[in-house]
């Protein structure tokens, strides 16, 4: 992958930032994107190029918006001459009854989560066609496999990638191009880490205590999923190896899906 461009969304913090490290282990340039301390997210690109010796940018695009998903796709392209490599991971989420759900949030995370992959699909493509080779991820989750309460713009979208994958797989078919989903289950990132801490507040626990009060019914390993696990998945389907691989949605969950 030594000079392929991948751009990753929502990449300045947890599983894209997880993934956007290996990538550029692996040789690519990357491009970032996201939101967060403008002096946090400078040290990250510097230690990209650094590290990996490669080249990273960044963009600030709102993914909630066509116009700034326009941007960020050109800058790429004017950067590195376009994206070989695709990652669909941003994403926001909100914990509320259906019936209580505002829909202002719920517009914003259909936006986010699922139609802004839809555009960077649909800005990449005509590239990656033109080169005969491609690689698009979208992140779904263990969320897109099964349901869950109070989350229905998060259940909503990510089942959603998994049939935007599949479509596009489908019509790539005979292309250099794959798109498949990954599923994760619950991984150790900020926000995940924020909700244990709650626990820890409100119950008086322990972190251990809290975290596996917050995995109780879900991975049966009793552990969280290892973001840079996650992060050589999607290395693989990027790889040689991975050529064949075209439409999955592959948990990698500690056995969550299974149960």
């Amino acid at each position: 992958m030594k000079g392929k461009c991948a751009l990753i969304t929502g990449s300045t913090s947890g599983l894209g930032a997880a993934v956007a490290a290996r990538l550029a282990q692996e040789g690519c340039s990357i491009v970032l994107n996201g939101f967060g301390a403008r002096s946090e997210i400078a040290a990250q690109r510097r230690e990209l190029e650094e590290t990996h010796g490669v080249r990273a940018l960044y963009h600030d695009a709102d993914l909630a918006h066509p116009s700034e998903i326009g941007k960020l796709m050109e800058a790429a392209t004017e950067t590195f001459g376009g994206v070989d490599i695709l990652v669909n991971n941003a994403v926001v989420r909100h914990f509320a009854p259906v019936h209580e759900f505002p829909v202002a949030v719920w517009d914003r995370s259909i936006a986010v989560n699922i139609s802004s992959a839809f555009h960077t699909i649909r800005f990449a493509l005509p590239g990656m066609l033109e080169r005969n080779w491609g690689r698009i991820i979208n992140m779904s989750s263990i969320y897109g496999l099964i349901g869950a309460t109070n989350r229905v713009d998060y259940v909503t979208s990510k089942t959603a990638l998994i049939g935007m994958t599949r479509a596009v797989a489908l019509e790539c078919a005979q292309s250099g191009i794959t798109c498949n989903a990954v599923c994760p289950g619950s991984a150790l990132t900020p926000a995940i880490e924020e909700r244990v801490q709650a626990i820890m507040t409100n119950e008086g626990l322990a972190h251990a205590a809290a975290v596996d009060k917050f995995l109780a019914g879900k991975q049966p390993s009793g552990k969280f999923v290892e973001t840079q696990n996650v992060a050589a998945l999607v290395a693989f389907l990027c790889g040689d190896a991975g050529r064949d691989i075209n439409g999955a949605a592959i948990p990698i969950d500690a056995g969550w899906s299974a149960s």
